[in-house]
């Protein structure tokens, strides 16, 4: 019975989400923080920062990875993020009878906060630091919750009092599931998941800029060591590892936008040598700056990995 109601609800929700995009690309809605993603065909690798978020997939199959560490996951399953962390996604299954259809809520901490201070959740402060990126299996009710939240882009005037409501059962039934650990930790201020996230922020500040681990573990308020363990623990990289993704991405993003030389790009994005980063931007996206660009240029704008 309750597989049954889940495959009912996972029709329903790809029905739904099918009817507010009718185009493949990254959709925002009426709603605050509801965003709907439709491919009609498999893609390629995009590369791109994933903000913390819950994401559930209707229809198709996906591929994430961060790091060496792999996520796939499809309608029976659900995605969080916790903090903006460098990933690479791919679609594996769509086709233009059945698109990938996926439904993303962005995670709002304010928003999460006041849920458990109402709900007399316990805090996250004392548990370990957990993956950024975590699946876990989708249950009817936290589906039947996403569904309802769905069907108000049809009645925009019920959206401002309604959709808040749906949108706190969807968090409070996630806070309830295997991921009930992750989301207090990202409505936590004092936690560690939030000391590796004020790193994270004055990374991606300082991201151009050459830097010491030790200035950054003391930014958040963490020894040295314990600093790169739990930093590694969360994004499944070092920090300078992560430095090295957000100066790639955002060189790629320059010389796609503004037409820059590899080297002026690398450049401006904190690289010394230019044959240091023609190799470092070869082995991450998989052919050197010229080829890739042009290959760039041939695909959708929504399947480039920048912020839409």
């Amino acid at each position: 019975m309750q597989d049954d109601k889940l495959v009912t609800s996972a029709l329903e929700l790809a029905r739904l989400l099918e009817r507010c995009t009718g185009t493949d690309g990254v959709h925002a809605t009426a709603i605050p923080r509801v965003v709907v993603v439709r491919s009609s065909q498999p893609i390629e690798q995009i590369h791109t920062i994933q903000q913390p978020a819950v994401c559930f997939v209707a229809q198709g199959r996906k591929r994430v990875m961060a790091g060496r560490t792999v996520h796939l996951y499809d309608r029976a399953e659900y995605l969080v993020a916790s903090v903006a962390v460098p990933i690479v996604g791919q679609i594996l299954e769509a086709s233009p009878g059945t698109p990938y259809l996926c439904l993303r809520l962005d995670l709002d901490p304010g928003v999460l906060g006041a849920l458990m201070l109402e709900a007399k959740a316990a805090g996250g402060e004392g548990d370990p630091p957990q993956p950024a990126l975590s699946i876990s299996a989708v249950t009817p009710d936290l589906l039947d919750a996403c569904v309802r939240l769905v069907r108000l882009l049809a009645a925009p005037r019920d959206i401002p009092v309604l959709a808040p409501l749906a949108e706190r059962e969807i968090l409070y039934r996630l806070l309830l599931g295997e991921q009930g650990s992750k989301l207090r930790q990202i409505a936590s201020a004092e936690g560690k998941l939030q000391q590796v996230n004020r790193a994270i922020v004055w990374i991606k500040r300082h991201f151009r800029e050459p830097f010491r681990v030790d200035t950054v573990a003391a930014e958040a308020g963490m020894s040295p060591s314990t600093f790169h363990e739990h930093f590694r623990a969360v994004t499944s990289m070092s920090p300078l590892q992560y430095q090295k993704q957000l100066r790639l991405q955002e060189a790629r993003k320059l010389i796609l936008s503004q037409s820059l030389a590899a080297a002026e790009a690398g450049h401006l994005v904190g690289y010394e040598s230019p044959s240091q980063f023609s190799r470092e931007y070869k082995r991450t996206f998989g052919a050197p700056p010229a080829r890739d660009i042009a290959r760039l240029k041939e695909m959708p704008a929504w399947q480039r990995g920048f912020p839409t």
